[in-house]
């Protein structure tokens, strides 16, 4: 006789989380999402490998994954190994001549093979190409004002145009891009470091992205900080605004680049925790979510 009915189904929870993320699957079904890599994923072995897998379950559940990243750590690591001080002004990294060639290996040659090489694990998908590649990022030459006065701080750019033809081309084949942060120059041949924030809420932009997703070494944006450790779960564009001039220094790029996608037609922008393994499905496929999450102004006449 059968004791089939009475069996334990072990597998059951299992089976109940993959049917939470449904709802999620449709809604997100062939939408594009930008995710900037960085912080600690991109340090820590563990945390790169659960980053990769993410992003192939994200194609894998019919999302349309783009990744853009810089590499702060890796850099100033380099620039140390060739003799080059790194120094920061305005919160940007004064690029010299010499500097900008470190960047660039750094970046395409080093970060991105690197990342590449961990989602072609899963499969033939991964591309990486620069800013530079198909005029994907334009940029030109930017001068932060520092005390009233412009600086100038090199190779440093400001995008004022993304081609999107590329990448479209890639996700239209089935790949995944790697997009590492650096800029062709309008105007004089030259290249340029571009802030991989600024640059993933460009693309996302300019791609019509579904979502932007930053992660960062943080769990969002703090309510009242230092004060409390209280996360801010989710904002209108207007009130991150308010809250900008109030930011530490190294989250006003990512919530700037938040507010340019959501202002320029991203669905939502979120901040979230690149310390937690899986963060990124978390974010994209469970009712909780995590971090902290940027949706445009209510429209005239919208339902609250």
């Amino acid at each position: 006789m059968s004791n089939g009915p009475t069996r334990k189904h072990t597998a059951l929870p299992k089976a109940q989380i993959l049917i939470e993320a449904l709802p999620w699957l449709t809604r997100h079904n062939g939408k594009t999402v930008v995710v900037k890599f960085g912080g600690n994923a991109m340090i820590d072995e563990e945390l790169k490998a659960a980053f990769a897998q993410d992003i192939v379950f994200l194609h894998h559940a019919g999302l349309k994954p783009v990744v853009v990243h810089g590499g702060g750590p890796q850099i100033s690591a380099a620039l140390d190994r060739h003799g080059i001080v790194s120094e920061f002004k305005a919160g940007l990294r004064v690029t010299t001549e010499d500097a900008m060639d470190v960047v660039r290996m750094v970046l395409a040659g080093q970060v991105q093979r690197e990342l590449v090489g961990l989602l072609n694990q899963h499969g033939p998908l991964a591309v990486g190409l620069t800013g530079e590649d198909a005029h994907t990022i334009t940029a030109i030459k930017h001068q932060p004002e520092i005390d009233g006065e412009l600086v100038d701080i090199g190779r440093v750019g400001e995008i004022t145009e993304i081609d999107t033809g590329a990448i479209e081309a890639l996700l239209a084949d089935g790949r995944i891009p790697v997009v590492s942060s650096i800029a062709r120059s309008q105007d004089d041949g030259h290249v340029y470091n571009v802030n991989a924030d600024t640059a993933a809420a460009a693309l996302a932009a300019a791609l019509g992205a579904e979502t932007l997703m930053v992660l960062t070494d943080v769990e969002g944006l703090y309510e009242d900080w230092p004060d409390s450790d209280e996360v801010i779960s989710r904002l209108t564009a207007s009130e991150l605004e308010k809250l900008l001039p109030e930011l530490a220094s190294g989250m006003v790029p990512k919530m700037e680049g938040c507010l340019h996608a959501v202002r320029n037609g991203v669905t939502t922008a979120r901040v979230i925790d690149g310390r937690v393994q899986h963060s990124i499905l978390l974010e994209i496929f469970t009712d909780e979510g995590i971090g902290t999450m940027v949706v445009p102004d209510e429209e005239e006449g919208d339902a609250v």
